[in-house]
């Protein structure tokens, strides 16, 4: 099982168009895939929930979607020049034997032209601490608005052809 995480919790965050067409993506692959949406984490999971009592709902996402998965997929917006805080509130909350050992793959997204790059690297760092492999592969993706049409799909050939190539070559990680 692959689980496909949403790095941000903001709302109608243009991060979430992305992970959409990726799910849709490894599905076509033939991979099991489960979504995991940092918004379906409690409000007040940083100051309550991380490290005071754990809520049922922090633990079923954990039990649901981290602990079975064999692999991950993290796709990220830029905050900052790097990742989203909440990403790294949520993995700082979770212990850490249970990261170890997942295989990972990011994907950055950006309304600039650097596709989060230093934010995967800053990620990237985290992860191999945490003991992961993180995949070689990572996906930049620039100036993501104007990668959409007018329904706010991906529809970018290009940046398609990227992502399949990399769930290819992810699958077989």
């Amino acid at each position: 099982m692959i689980t496909v995480i949403c790095g941000t919790h903001r709302p109608k965050n243009t991060t979430q168009k992305i992970v959409d067409k990726y799910c849709e993506l490894l599905r076509e692959a033939g991979a099991d895939v489960k979504l995991f949406q940092l918004q379906e984490l409690p409000p007040d999971f940083v100051v309550s929930d991380s490290f005071g009592e754990r809520s049922e709902q922090t633990e079923l996402i954990i039990h649901e979607k981290l602990v079975p998965a064999e692999k991950l997929v993290i796709i990220s917006p830029e905050y900052n020049g790097s990742y989203p805080g909440v990403l790294k509130a949520f993995m700082d909350g979770v212990n850490p034997r249970m990261w170890k050992g997942k295989k990972v793959a990011l994907v950055g997204v950006a309304s600039g032209r650097a596709g989060n790059l230093r934010g995967m690297d800053h990620l990237t760092h985290v992860l191999h601490y945490l003991r992961m492999e993180v995949f070689s592969n990572k996906i930049p993706i620039s100036k993501v608005d104007g990668l959409l049409n007018e329904a706010g799909e991906l529809s970018d050939a290009d940046t398609l052809k990227v992502l399949k190539n990399q769930i290819e070559e992810f699958l077989k990680f």
